[in-house]
């Protein structure tokens, strides 16, 4: 089997990694809950100054440079579950990736639930990123009464004891994890009053009704109710959310007052517009960005559009710094997490065609102009990675490429907001600098985005 460069470097690393990790872990390393071997080395608060808020990690302001991580082998979909493969296995998948995020100044990942404590720490030890764990919250469904019912009822009294228990039971098995940044709640939970699954579709162009408003108010107050039932045996670390944009916003700021941070999952194209104002003018909270970004498909051309891709995540992460806390704007801002690492070959259809990269777009977003035409969707749910992926190997291993927005994101993330001179007009020459023709070229050097 033959190997890249980067691959091979990747291996020898792992093979480190492997010998001081079996030299320190002893028997701890198959443990699954760490909470009482490894107490948390570290304090995570949110703290709001005169001039905004911001993410304290030990005392010191932790901008969130994110990414939304997973790992899914061209041929799989949903159901693999890396963490379920070898040690082995996952220490070597871990090694090759991290090596990217490293290196572009990524400090923390959006992982879901199933990973285990060991693994989160294990992230923290040797790569020295943090993780967001994320419990969805009934977003795709739940099973009621031994059914599968993918419409989940906020309101039913058996919806609310199984997903309060749900959580209770994560904060016991991951309080005290090192590298345990924050929990997160949901994603896009709102958009699930108007369909299930886990597909993105379009909104529907009618106006909400007096029901879905109901069940819209069950939704965030059952959040609500799960951020309470934690902090009761984790207080140590933030508790956020992830809403589809403001959708809702009158409802969240009536029912959910205890949620630390305002997680946000957001397409406007190239700006945010008025969302950090609004959120602090409307709810006061800090926003994170749970996601963010573009993909690399150009669906108007039916090519890919790598310099697209970099210049609306170039607009956002610089908006994102723009609002930061002592930028002189809102200063609401303490991060966000890129959407994504890598591209997912199994969004579009779900359960068909795992091994081919569909190109079908989805939704329509009148936001990103490079590709919009009115009527027609635009938006391809299998091209959201800043890296390419190769097809999937004997092994189960796959190689990836990077695309002219990992190399856009690299330099971004130099830029410090918190630093002692940091301004609005220093913010706005750093991003000036970042070439993205350049970025493009470097991606073609490198074979980014080779399929």
């Amino acid at each position: 089997m033959m190997f890249s460069s980067q691959k091979l470097s990747a291996l020898f690393l792992v093979v480190i990694i492997s010998v001081f990790y079996s030299c320190t872990s002893g028997e701890n390393a198959e443990t699954t809950n760490v909470s009482d071997s490894y107490p948390a080395d570290h304090t995570v608060e949110v703290v709001e100054s005169e001039d905004g808020w911001r993410l304290m990690v030990d005392g010191e302001p932790f901008m969130v440079n994110g990414m939304n991580w997973d790992y899914f082998p061209p041929g799989t979909n949903y159901e693999y579950v890396i963490w379920e493969e070898s040690d082995e296995f996952i220490k070597e998948a871990l090694a090759y990736e991290m090596q990217f995020l490293v290196d572009m100044g990524v400090n923390a990942l959006r992982i879901y639930t199933g990973i285990t404590p060991r693994w989160i720490e294990y992230i923290y030890d040797e790569f020295g990123i943090y993780t967001m764990l994320n419990h969805s919250f009934g977003r795709y469904g739940m099973m009621l009464d031994g059914e599968w019912v993918g419409d989940t009822d906020y309101a039913d009294p058996r919806v609310r004891e199984i997903l309060l228990s749900e959580v209770r039971e994560m904060a016991e098995e991951f309080k005290g994890t090192r590298g345990l940044l924050l929990y997160l709640l949901g994603n896009e939970n709102n958009y699930g009053l108007f369909w299930s699954g886990a597909e993105t579709e379009d909104m529907p162009d009618s106006e909400f009704d007096e029901l879905t408003e109901e069940r819209a108010r069950a939704m965030y107050r059952l959040f609500n109710d799960g951020t309470l039932a934690m902090k009761e045996i984790d207080d140590t670390r933030p508790i956020s959310m992830a809403n589809g944009d403001l959708l809702f916003m009158d409802q969240i700021v009536e029912e959910m007052p205890d949620i630390d941070i305002f997680g946000i999952n957001v397409y406007r194209g190239i700006s945010f517009t008025d969302m950090y104002d609004r959120v602090k003018e409307e709810y006061g909270k800090p926003v994170l960005l749970t996601e963010l970004g573009a993909d690399a498909f150009n669906a108007k051309e039916q090519r890919e559009d790598q310099y697209c891709q970099a210049y609306y995540k170039h607009g956002n992460w610089k908006e994102i710094y723009m609002y930061a806390a002592g930028m002189g704007l809102a200063g609401n801002s303490i991060g966000g997490f890129t959407f994504q690492f890598s591209d997912g070959w199994w969004k579009y259809g779900q359960t068909e065609y795992l091994d081919v990269h569909n190109t079908e777009a989805s939704w329509a977003n009148a936001g990103y102009q490079c590709d919009y035409v009115e009527g027609e969707n635009n938006m391809n749910e299998e091209w959201f990675g800043i890296m390419a992926k190769g097809m999937t190997d004997e092994d189960g291993f796959y190689e990836l490429f990077p695309r002219a927005a990992y190399f856009m994101l690299k330099e971004a993330h130099r830029f410090d907001p918190y630093a002692d001179d940091a301004t609005l007009e220093g913010l706005e020459h750093h991003f000036e600098q970042i070439s993205l023709d350049e970025a493009v070229e470097r991606a073609k050097r490198e074979n980014g985005g080779a399929e």
